[in-house]
């Protein structure tokens, strides 16, 4: 859903952004470079020492990368597999930057050595429900499920209560347990949507067999009745 609503709008609000950055002379690969780096720096300078309201600030002002790069190279009629392929690479680099951040706090000055193992659990299994679409899609299936939590979903569910929680070192009480909260959430989705798409990529690939086996059962027919 926020694939669907969320990406259309913030990509017509970032259209004038991406014409004057291609004025500018930036490439879309640029973009999605320091895109990526400006997320790395706020996930592993900020979360690790506790400071999410900030680190959830730059994260998200560079986030949006995501969406001006590809806006760029539309307008530019530059789209290709090898902005696809870098953009989706980088994208699981910024995820596990993001997760990784959260693990070392609580790793750490956080000192809870549960929601640590959350984290990475998060981190881990967003990486591999992309993986079974790509590789799903790779042998020619298609995939035909998006999920419980996909990307976007975990992205917003998890910084937006980084954010808040950042709050209580400004005094507001009680709102540190929404991060935890959260990654519980991101958890159990990413679990039901992994499970989700292994049983479509069962299905599909039965059905794929079966379709390339009705052929040759129906020549074999053929050939007995002759």
């Amino acid at each position: 859903m926020l694939n669907k609503y969320a990406r259309a709008f913030f990509t017509r609000v970032l259209t004038p952004f991406a014409a004057f950055l291609i004025r500018r002379g930036v490439s879309p690969d640029t973009v999605t470079l320091l895109g990526t780096a400006g997320v790395m720096a706020g996930a592993l300078v900020f979360y690790p020492r506790g400071e999410f309201f900030w680190g959830t600030v730059v994260i998200t002002l560079f986030v949006f990368s995501d969406l001006v790069d590809g806006n760029m190279a539309r307008q530019l009629g530059r789209s290709s597999r090898w902005g696809a392929f870098l953009d989706s690479t980088l994208d699981r680099v910024a995820d596990g930057a993001i997760f990784g951040g959260f693990a070392l706090w609580y790793a750490g000055g956080g000192d809870d050595n549960v929601l640590c193992a959350v984290s990475i659990f998060c981190l881990a299994s967003g990486q591999v429900v992309s993986y079974t679409k790509a590789r799903g899609e790779s042998i020619g299936l298609p995939v035909a499920v998006n999920g419980l939590v996909e990307r976007a979903e975990r992205l917003v569910i998890s910084l937006v209560a980084a954010g808040f929680a950042g709050l209580h070192k400004f005094g507001v009480p009680g709102i540190q347990y929404l991060l935890p909260v959260a990654l519980w959430i991101v958890a159990v989705g990413s679990l039901v949507t992994l499970i989700q798409r292994v049983v479509t990529v069962r299905r599909e690939s039965a059905e794929a067999e079966a379709a390339a086996d009705a052929p040759e059962s129906a020549s074999q027919g053929s050939e007995a009745a002759k």
